[in-house]
Formats: structure tokens, sequence, C-alpha cells
């Protein structure tokens, strides 16, 4: 069972805040029962003092564990000196934290945004932009292809991509110039591709999909199709990213290197929303003033936290201790006697256990947070375990350990 409370509660209950929550916001997510009101590194507790393993972490964006110490101080450092200037004016942190940025990527140019789908947008106007200026198209021409069950953000142009109903329907007219092919299928982007076709945008893993990693070599396939065939790689890491996988990024797991990647998500640290797409000059230098921005975009705020951010992930190692502490987490989940459960699969500290078709995931959720450990599903049958890259084995064993009591209870239908 999830923790007794450590002291008497004070302020409003978990029902209390629930019913108050429910009432005014509009009802486009579906959260678990249970309300977190604070947080440290993979802990959370709840008003009345319950606490819980967190092995979801924001999908993603808490890789550095909840309120890392030395984020938190750079947060409230540079808070106390500038938060805000817009991109009127230069301010003294935003280019420390791209060039940065590009060291740790390998790229030479950054541009900053804010969330995960603002980098996306960015990427696509960019390769749109590409397509006019470097590759000669008239402007209205330009194809993008990306991959079936994709998940790249919620704007209008990137659900025209979505394949999941939920996701795209009602949201008619879509935007065109928009191709889907299936994922992990390199002959088919093969065969997508036209004059007209500027990009391919694609997940290294599918996380929303259910964590769905493709077959070995369908990178380097790819990477190979778009080079041969002029046509831009553009890698949405923002989930995949950021040592997540065991790796810096997804596509070092085949040694690919994007034209361009998206990164959100834990490059704010858990913190603030912070967002760029980075890739080379000859790529970004596309853009010229006015023709792309946004008022929060590297703010100094953000910048100063995108720095602590990259600095925690690369002094404490946390793509290799993903690697390691992801081959335990698999190979224990793995030895799960579980009718119901028919894989478990996914890379570094991604990972996901799939359940029979039709099978209801939710209640699974609901009963390994009564025992004390958060999770969500995905499509129904699927439950995504991604805890913060921080978590000590000790903690990833407990966690382990309420898994495999829920799990092993299951009944056989």
């Amino acid at each position: 069972m999830a923790s007794k409370p450590e002291s008497k509660k004070q302020g409003p209950s978990t029902r209390e805040i629930i019913e108050l929550t429910e009432s005014v916001s509009a009802h486009n997510y579906h959260p678990l029962p249970v309300v977190i009101s604070r947080a440290e590194g993979p802990w959370v507790t709840d008003p009345e003092g319950r606490r819980y393993l967190d092995f979801l972490s924001a999908y993603s964006a808490v890789n550095q564990g909840h309120r890392h110490p030395r984020i938190i101080a750079a947060l409230k450092e540079q808070a106390d000196r500038c938060t805000l200037t817009s991109r009127a004016f230069h301010n003294d942190r935003m280019g420390e934290f791209l060039a940065r940025l590009c060291k740790y990527a390998g790229y030479e140019m950054a541009l900053p945004m804010n969330t995960g789908a603002e980098a996306v947008e960015t990427a696509l106007k960019m390769a749109r932009l590409w397509g006019v200026k470097v590759k000669g198209l008239r402007d209205g021409e330009q194809e993008i292809i990306c991959a079936e069950g994709n998940f790249h953000g919620r704007t209008i142009t990137i659900i025209s991509m979505s394949t999941d109903p939920v996701a795209r329907d009602g949201y008619a007219p879509y935007t065109p110039g928009l191709k889907v092919i299936p994922y992990d299928d390199p002959d088919a982007l093969e065969g997508a591709i036209t004059e007209r076709t500027v990009a391919f945008l694609v997940e290294p893993i599918q996380g929303e999909a259910g964590v769905r990693v493709p077959r070995d070599g369908y990178l380097r396939r790819v990477r190979e199709i778009c080079t041969r065939r002029g046509v831009l790689l553009l890698a949405d890491e923002i989930q995949t990213g950021l040592c997540r996988t065991g790796r810096k990024f997804g596509c070092d797991h085949e040694g690919v290197r994007p034209d361009a990647i998206c990164l959100g998500k834990a490059l704010g640290g858990g913190v603030l929303p912070v967002s760029a797409v980075v890739a080379d000059r000859a790529l970004l230098g596309v853009f010229t003033p006015g023709s792309h921005g946004s008022t929060f975009g590297g703010n100094p705020l953000a910048a100063a936290v995108g720095i602590a951010s990259l600095q925690v992930l690369e002094e404490e190692g946390l793509a290799e201790r993903a690697a390691e502490l992801g081959e335990r987490f698999r190979a224990r989940l793995a030895a799960i006697r579980c009718p119901r459960l028919k894989q478990i699969r996914g890379k570094g500290l991604l990972n996901a256990a799939v359940f029979d078709e039709g099978f209801n995931a939710w209640d699974v959720c609901v009963t390994l947070k009564e025992n004390g450990l958060l999770a969500k599903h995905t499509h129904g049958n699927i439950i995504r375990f991604a805890p913060p890259l921080v978590i000590s084995r000790e903690d990833l064993d407990l966690g382990l350990s309420i898994i495999e009591r829920v799990l092993a209870g299951l009944p056989p239908s």
C-alpha cells in the first residue's frame, strides 16, 4: 500500500482538490486519482503526506529528478537577476545556454523555444523554408513525411499528421503537404519520397504509441535513404533524448546523426518549459529576422535552467545510469509470471509493459498507485514505466517489487 501519512494534513484534502479542479478545468486529461503537492528526486507526496515513487517522470520531463538541487539553485539565482527580456534585446544567458547545447548535441546552431510542440513546429517550418530556399521548390509544393503512430504534439499542423482518432478527430480541415507512412518500414519511406519531399520526421522510439522500438538498422536505413534522396532527416527526441534511453539521444543507438533534432521536456529539468531545435548552420541559417520567433523563447530564466539541466545530465552520468538500470528493470519485469502480460520493451529507462488486447491497464495503474507507485497507461492495454534517471538502485528495486506484486496478482482472464 502507499505509505502512511507522514504528519497531520494541512490545507485541502486530496478529494477536495480533485473536486475543485474537475469543476473548473476543461476535461482534456484523465489523471489518476492522486494529488501531488510535494516532490523530490524520484518521490512525490500527496496532501495527506503519503509518498509515491514517480515512474512516469512527467513523460520524461523529469529525467534529472524532481527539484534537483543544482537546477533549483540556478532557477533561484537567475530569478533574482532577470527573468525575461524578449528577443527584442540580447540577454546574458541565452548565448551561453545555446553554446553548451550545441556542444552537447554536436551541431552548429540552435533555435530556442518553449514547448516540445513548438520545437516540432519550428523544425517543420525550417524544412519547408529550406525546401524553397535551398531545394528550389515553389512555396506550397513542399511535402513532409511522418510515421504512423507518431505523437509530435497537439497543434493543428501536428495533429494533421496523427493517426490517433482521439488526438485528430474533430479538428479538420487538416494541414496539407503531410504524408503518413508505416513506422519501422524503410521501404515505405523510399516509396513515399517524391521530388517535392523536403523532410522525414520520426521518433527513434515511439513513446506515446506504447514505447514502440523499431528493429535494429531501421534508423540507419532511414538515414541512408534521406541522404541519397536529398531529404532532411528530422528526429523528434523530445521524449527519447537527453539520456532517457541510455544514450544522449535515441538515434545514438544506431550511430545516426539526423539533420536536425527537436528537444524539450528534460531540457527544462522538470522546472520550466524549455525546448529547442539543433542543426547545422546550413539548415537553421534559412531563418532571417522576423521569419520565426517566440517572446519567451531563449529567456534568461529558461537559459539558466537549461544550462544547469545539461550539466546535471553530463556530470552525473545519467545516460550510463539509465542504460544500467534499464537492463535491470527489463530483466526483472520479463521474469514476472503474469498470463495477461505479453511483452516488455524499451531502452534505458523508457519501458513499457504490453498486455492482452482489450486489457484495461487503467485499473492496474490505480492498483499500483494504491501500493505506492505512479505510472500511466497508454492505448488501453500498455503501461509506460519511466522513472527519473537519478533513481537509486534501492528505490528502483522497491518500485520493481511493487510492480511484481501487482502484476503477479492479476487474474488470468
